[in-house]
């Protein structure tokens, strides 16, 4: 993806929290020379070689299936919080543009199978139903109805190759103007404005931090 010089994101700590937070994404690849996507949730992992890689399953029903093959490249598309920003908003004539974060990982797949996508799937199930009342846990189901699922899909890792990140959170603009956009997402009836509008206080105040 385009990213201007002054959104670009390289905190590796920062992306991995934002990954893991932001994790039900997009896989995209190519079949019959069309770009092919699937929404689907990650889990951001390690490797028995200590490698970070991104784990996920699709239904075998899904023809993407017919491109995940062991060295394919992809690409996985993390999405997080966005909000218009009004030209109103400025003590100056501009046009209206938008906020967003999202990052972008390319890497290689591998197909897995057997133990390794059964320890992928109780991964999942146990990140997402912790601190939820009654959890239900990938170790305590019938392995008979697991295996007759499991059957249902395919099973990849994803070996990163390159991590794109950017953060469009009006760092170009003085304080005045800054501090008028936060002020006009604050006020807004939309949850994701507010966010945004936080996002860009921390930003700015990292930004100026000693």
């Amino acid at each position: 993806m385009y990213i201007h010089p002054i959104n670009r994101w390289k905190d590796d700590a920062e992306i991995a929290t934002f990954i893991q937070k932001n994790a039900f994404a997009t896989l995209v690849s190519q079949i019959d020379e069309k770009p092919w996507a699937t929404h689907l949730p990650f889990v951001l992992d390690q490797n028995k070689e200590g490698k970070t890689i991104l784990s996920g399953h699709i239904a075998k029903a899904n023809s993407q299936c017919k491109n995940l093959e062991d060295d394919k490249e992809v690409l996985v598309i993390f999405q997080g919080p966005h909000a218009y920003i009004s030209s109103s908003w400025y003590n100056h004539e501009n046009v209206p543009t938008w906020n967003y974060i999202a990052v972008h990982v390319y890497g290689k797949v591998k197909l897995i199978e057997g133990e390794e996508l059964m320890d992928h799937l109780k991964k999942l199930v146990n990140t997402y139903e912790h601190g939820r009342p009654n959890p239900v846990s990938g170790e305590t189901m019938s392995e008979d109805y697991v295996a007759k699922q499991v059957k249902a899909l395919v099973g990849f890792e994803i070996m990163i190759t390159e991590v794109h990140g950017s953060r469009k959170l009006s760092q170009n603009r003085d304080e005045v103007n800054h501090q008028n956009i936060v002020k006009n997402l604050e006020e807004s009836v939309f949850t994701l404005d507010k966010v945004i509008a936080e996002e860009m206080r921390n930003d700015r105040s990292n930004s100026q931090a000693p």
